[in-house]
């Protein structure tokens, strides 16, 4: 098939999906069976077009002109494709954690779920194919209005007032800040394409390029940079499949995805760093690191410690691209790689934990790790991901980007990633140790598990079966790109090449 072939198979293999869902609804298997054939049959098509891309193959399609540099279409790059490769690879495995999750939990509506999962996977990679800002916006805009109706799927009064921040925040913040910032990209150089190195005329002041990049990067909700990352802890009221699309597959790799493909591709790194136009995103983003992690060692809550700890991972993204070093951006596209299959993980185990134990709490999770093997095994191996130590992929990327920080000389980076990381361990290990090391307890009237009830459920062991292979697919993602992080590393470097110049040093 030819680049151009596979690029449109990508991206409507999601959407058939969705038909096909919804044409079977009454039959609950079929609907399932086609749900994951259809995920599948996207992993494919993104897979064969990854090693087109990594080949060098560039496709393209261009659907409309609205005037003269104003544009609607695809073109793929190598950032694009890492996260296309993300989402569409890491749809299957949570179409299958899915069937296991929603019929564990007796879930309702569950043909509107999976049909709305598939729109936002179809709208996630349609953003990282997008031409130009125009593209992007409104693929961005799709995703958001798609991921809505799962994150009020309960219908429970927590869960609209937080489908308000959800929505509130993001089309506030993409309608107030990034499509302003795309209208003055558009005024000043005629064209909202996205080009290696950036669109911009040169001589535009430092205040101007620094207010240029805050739009935009405050434009994109969904990195949830501090402050306006309120929408992302609300969120955790949705099913823990949607948790997962929200910090793994689509949503937050979403926002990370446009922040970088903003700087490298329209701003330019060589522009902001000559004018010292991204200093002041350096400390934002550093505080940022900090913050949420402090936050998170003060969550007894599982999946809202996981939600402090993506805010705090997705900025070192943003820190990555902020620095804007090559080493830096080859650091920023991994961590989107590698974030993704650490985190999935993380909340897939949440998940079966919740299912099998009914337990939400850490403070709950005393000798878990004995009867949920499996899981917790898992959950210990994305944990080390997460605090950058091998043998996880985390720690490959966070290696990038210390590099890039180091070459650069940004030395309040380099203590925002020392600093991560001792509070990184200081909020993960200690559910490895509750889990492995500690006696189960059968129940407790007293103390902080008492007070959220932790009644005696009864023994219990592993989750449903698609939901235990699905945590343990991730998890071996989350080994394996250590060990051979070959292609994302390839796609890294080719964007580090294309944008920056003299290559990755």
């Amino acid at each position: 098939m030819t680049p151009e072939t596979l690029l449109i198979a990508s991206l409507l293999s999601p959407l058939a999906g969705g038909l096909l869902i919804v044409a079977a609804g009454r039959s609950p298997g079929l609907r399932d069976a086609l749900m994951v054939l259809s995920g599948v049959a996207t992993a494919v098509f993104t897979l064969m077009l990854t090693a087109q891309v990594i080949d060098g193959a560039r496709p393209a399609l261009a659907l409309h002109e609205l005037m003269p540099g104003l544009t609607i279409g695809f073109a793929v790059e190598p950032l694009g494709m890492i996260f296309a490769a993300v989402a569409g690879t890491l749809w299957p495995i949570t179409a299958v954690y899915s069937i296991g999750y929603m019929r564990g939990n007796h879930e309702a509506h569950q043909t509107r779920f999976h049909l709305c999962f598939a729109i936002a996977i179809a709208s996630a990679l349609a953003l990282a194919y997008a031409d130009g800002l125009l593209s992007m916006f409104l693929a961005y805009e799709v995703l958001t209005l798609s991921t809505y109706p799962l994150v009020t799927h309960a219908g429970t009064k927590a869960a609209v007032k937080a489908g308000r921040t959800y929505l509130g925040i993001l089309l506030a913040t993409s309608i107030g800040f990034q499509l302003t910032a795309i209208i003055a990209v558009f005024v000043l150089s005629g064209t909202v394409a996205f080009t290696p190195g950036g669109v911009l005329p040169d001589g535009l002041s430092p205040g101007l390029l620094a207010l240029l990049l805050g739009l935009f990067v405050y434009g994109i909700g969904k990195v949830a940079l501090m402050p306006l990352h309120a929408w992302l802890p609300a969120a955790m009221v949705a099913p823990t499949p949607v948790s997962a699309l929200l910090h793994a597959v689509a949503v937050v790799k979403g926002g990370a995805f446009a922040v970088v493909k903003v700087i490298t591709y329209t701003l330019g790194t060589d522009r902001l760093a000559a004018a010292g136009a991204n200093d002041w995103l350096v400390w934002v983003a550093a505080a940022s690191i900090v913050i949420a992690s402090s936050i998170a060692l003060t969550q007894d809550h599982l999946k809202r410690r996981l939600a402090y700890s993506t805010i705090s991972q997705l900025a070192y993204v943003t820190l990555a691209a902020a620095i804007m070093a090559p080493l830096s951006i080859v650091g920023a596209a991994m961590h989107i790689a590698a974030h993704a299959v650490g985190k999935i993980t993380l909340f897939f185990a949440a998940g079966a934990i919740h299912t099998a134990a009914h337990k939400d709490y850490v403070s709950q999770l005393d000798g878990i790790g004995r009867r949920m093997p499996w899981t917790m095994g898992a959950f210990t191996l994305a944990t080390l991901s997460m605090i950058g130590l091998p043998p996880a992929v985390g720690f490959t990327s966070k290696w990038f980007i210390l590099e890039g920080a180091l070459s650069s000389q940004y030395w309040v980076a380099v203590a925002a990633l020392a600093a991560s990381t001792l509070l990184n361990a200081a909020y993960f290990l200690p559910i490895v140790w509750r889990a492995f090391f500690r006696a189960p307890v059968a129940a407790k009237s007293v103390g902080a598990a008492g007070a959220h009830g932790d009644d005696h459920h009864g023994p219990h062991g592993e989750a449903p079966l698609p939901m235990v292979l699905a945590i343990m697919t991730t998890a071996g993602l989350t080994l394996l790109l250590f060990l051979y992080p070959d292609p994302v590393l390839a796609l890294a470097e080719a964007l580090a090449n294309a944008v920056t110049q003299g290559g990755v040093r």
